[in-house]
């Protein structure tokens, strides 16, 4: 591992908003105590109208403390650099604009993709570049962020995290940082959303680098000797008739198997419901939520007692209205913050996702290097997978430079300066002419497949070329000193 991160003097992990109160200086709000309904398996349906009103009054207003903390928070690293680079006089130079607009674009028109999720790429020193990744997270899961780059140990490389606001037109929102080289970024996030990931070097630097996103449960698994592959009667199955949804899920184990706190917490309800039976209300005030155990054949803790995490809470039975069906813990997770209220649905909380981990490329030396498609079509695609949208098809031999790989896909930037997925069998390397073109008069070959790209040199009537590639009315040729240009097809 080499290369220096930037952290963030704002820490990591959940960021708590302050409400208006505390904001004005009046300290924290203190939210009235309510109990849950002691039925709480399952609300009517109109019972769960109120949260959904509320949650939507409660978002936009949140999205308005968010404005005033984004307004008195200290500077990210990145915007530490930005305001360095413009006390040096080097914004505005040539190279420092190449920088800012990547930084810009690596936000603006990010690559969608999938958790959990790895590439490894190449950002080229001399060519300002950034990556900028969105992704969809859920309450109750743990995002961690490992990076690795080969860009020199005194090279400062900035790792951002922004949360997507709910409103349009509204800014991002910085999030937390990396810890420490060895732990990376940890975040859990404390509402559903889009997030972006940024991953850019200082100027002048570039090389090779690894990205691992990984997603953990928040919480422990809550029943002993079992996993995810217990549950059953998933959340939002209807109940009654259908005059009620089954607010949380049921975990199958034998009889008298323990059931253990899935969390840090008070047990402040330990009592005995018709539909519950026996239960265990268990307070997380770190997350803002409450933890219902419901169907105990015994309660082992008492009302009150702090429980730490893998506590007994009882033991696994069938009481309450479970009395006919065979033994199981019925789970649930009912949030009280600010973000989020009501019941949640654990499986984030409890199981990671079944998508496997993707392979790291296996011809890595390939990255950063030039190819061109090699299929009769080839479909441009906006994630690294055969359903995802496709962007744009693509001509044989069209040249795309390889910036990362990811599994059985390139991750490819277009001579236009579009990016996308393509499969690697679709790309070859870009070595070997496919034809020989002859200039019939004088042609310029320029830098770019563009009108107004600069011209690299003149090249005489009867010039013979190696062709590599075609793109948007453009050979892509191998001129006399060995070197790559661009040359209209109609000189």
């Amino acid at each position: 591992m080499t290369g220096r991160w930037c952290r963030s003097r704002a820490g990591t992990g959940v960021r708590t908003t302050p409400g208006w109160e505390e904001l004005a200086g009046a300290g924290p709000r203190t939210l009235p105590e309510a109990r849950e309904c002691p039925e709480s398996e399952g609300f009517p349906l109109r019972a769960t109208l109120p949260y959904l009103i509320v949650g939507s009054l409660l978002l936009t207003a949140c999205e308005q403390i968010e404005q005033v903390i984004d307004a008195r928070r200290d500077l990210t690293p990145h915007e530490a650099y930005v305001a360095s680079l413009e006390a040096a006089g080097l914004a505005k130079s040539a190279l420092g604009q190449d920088w800012l607009r990547a930084a810009d674009a690596a936000l603006s028109a990010p690559l969608a993709v999938g958790l959990p999720y790895r590439e490894e790429g190449f950002l080229p020193a001399e060519a300002p570049s950034a990556i900028g990744l969105r992704l969809f997270l859920q309450r109750g899961q743990v995002l961690t962020v490992h990076t690795t780059f080969d860009a020199g140990d005194s090279a400062l490389v900035f790792v951002d995290l922004f949360r997507v606001p709910d409103q349009p037109g509204e800014p991002l929102r910085p999030l937390a940082r990396v810890d420490s080289l060895a732990d990376g970024m940890v975040y859990e996030p404390y509402r559903d959303g889009d997030y972006l990931l940024r991953l850019q070097p200082e100027l002048l630097r570039g090389g090779r680098y690894q990205v691992t996103l990984a997603l953990d449960p928040s919480l422990s698994f809550p029943v002993d000797g079992v996993d995810p592959r217990a549950i059953g009667s998933p959340f939002g199955a209807p109940r009654d008739g259908g005059a009620r949804d089954h607010h949380g899920v049921d975990i199958f184990a034998p009889r008298g198997t323990p059931v253990l706190a899935a969390s840090e917490g008070v047990a402040y309800r330990v009592e005995e419901t018709r539909r519950g039976g026996r239960v265990v209300w268990v307070r997380d005030d770190r997350r803002q939520q409450r933890i219902y155990y419901a169907h105990l054949d015994r309660q082992l803790v008492a009302e009150g007692q702090a429980v730490r995490l893998g506590d007994t809470l009882g033991l696994v039975g069938n009481t309450g209205n479970a009395r006919t069906t065979p033994p199981h813990l019925h789970f649930g997770v009912y949030a009280r913050s600010d973000f989020a209220r009501g019941p949640q649905d654990p499986i984030p909380y409890l199981a990671r996702p079944r998508a496997p981990m993707p392979a790291l490329p296996r011809v890595p030396e390939r990255l950063g290097t030039w190819a061109r498609v090699s299929a009769e079509t080839a479909t441009l695609r906006e994630r690294p997978s055969s359903t995802s949208e496709g962007l744009d098809e693509l001509a044989p031999h069209t040249p795309v430079r390889l910036v990362a790989g990811s599994g059985d896909w390139w991750r490819v930037r277009l001579p236009d300066g579009r990016m996308g997925w393509l499969a690697t069998s679709a790309a070859e390397p870009a070595e070997s002419a496919v034809r020989e073109a002859v200039l019939v008069g004088p042609s310029p070959v320029r830098a770019h497949p563009a009108e107004r790209a600069p011209v690299i040199e003149p090249l005489a009537p009867g010039s013979r070329l190696d062709v590599l590639g075609e793109f948007s009315g453009y050979l892509w040729v191998r001129r006399p000193d060995g070197q790559p240009g661009w040359v209209a097809t109609d000189q």
